[in-house]
């Protein structure tokens, strides 16, 4: 039988990707995307696509209990995030929720309502982020909400250990995203990084499956930096 993952942000940039990956490694995917289709992938017959809020933790219970049909969850891989600006002279209520609604509350409901599903073995992989750690000009809001992705996937962590499910992340720095292309500002990021280029979506997804996989079988509550050096400076 084939394993069943559960990919969140599935419709575009490292969602795409590890969704794509999951599927040419043969699982079967749960893929949740506020979008109307995933691209390229709508008629592989491994993908189960659900258009859905993860902000809405009814919705989220219903595309699982749908899309699992009974069987047990492997992976989770929460991806799905929003990056809007903000400052302390311009962020807005509004856009405080959003942001920490998306990036905080839908990792939250997704793991919530996955666990039910998951059995000792399992992995849960939230996206963090660089600016996590590191302060970026003009990300008030979204390296606050990061953060709280690294300390939420502590918190899983320990909270699931004696179920034998591990919960770890992945802070990506720099990534080649429509999102990250909108900005303007990839070739200059790419100038300071020290291996000289932005990362790919697709090496972002490779380390999901090595999180999930058996090398790391002893690694819970862990945040791995992906920058290419970028942090080290």
């Amino acid at each position: 039988m084939k394993q069943t993952a559960v990919v969140t942000g599935a419709a575009s940039g490292m969602g795409h990707a590890t969704t794509q990956l999951l599927l040419d490694e043969g699982w079967q995917v749960i893929a949740l995307d506020r979008a109307a289709s995933v691209p390229d992938l709508e008629q592989h017959p491994g993908l189960r696509f659900f258009p859905i809020d993860v902000t809405n933790r009814a919705d989220v219970a219903a595309a699982l209990e749908k899309g699992a049909d009974g069987n047990d969850i492997s992976l989770v891989a929460n991806i799905a995030g929003v990056y809007p600006p903000s400052t302390l002279a311009d962020f807005t209520e509004d856009l405080y929720r959003k942001t920490f609604d998306v990036n905080v509350l839908g990792v939250l409901n997704v793991a919530a309502e996955a666990t039910a599903y998951l059995t000792e073995g399992s992995t849960i992989v939230n996206f963090a982020s660089v600016d996590a750690f590191t302060v970026s000009p003009g990300q008030l809001l979204y390296g606050a909400s990061k953060a709280a992705v690294v300390m939420l996937t502590k918190e899983l962590a320990l909270e699931l250990a004696p179920r034998g499910i591990r919960v770890n992340a992945i802070a990506p720095g720099w990534v080649d995203t429509p999102g990250n292309q909108k900005t303007g500002r990839m070739e200059a990021a790419a100038a300071s990084i020290p291996l000289g280029r932005v990362a790919s979506p697709e090496e972002i997804a490779r380390w999901v499956l090595l999180l999930a996989g058996p090398q790391a079988g002893f690694m819970t509550g862990e945040t791995v930096v992906l920058s290419g050096g970028d942090v080290i400076r």
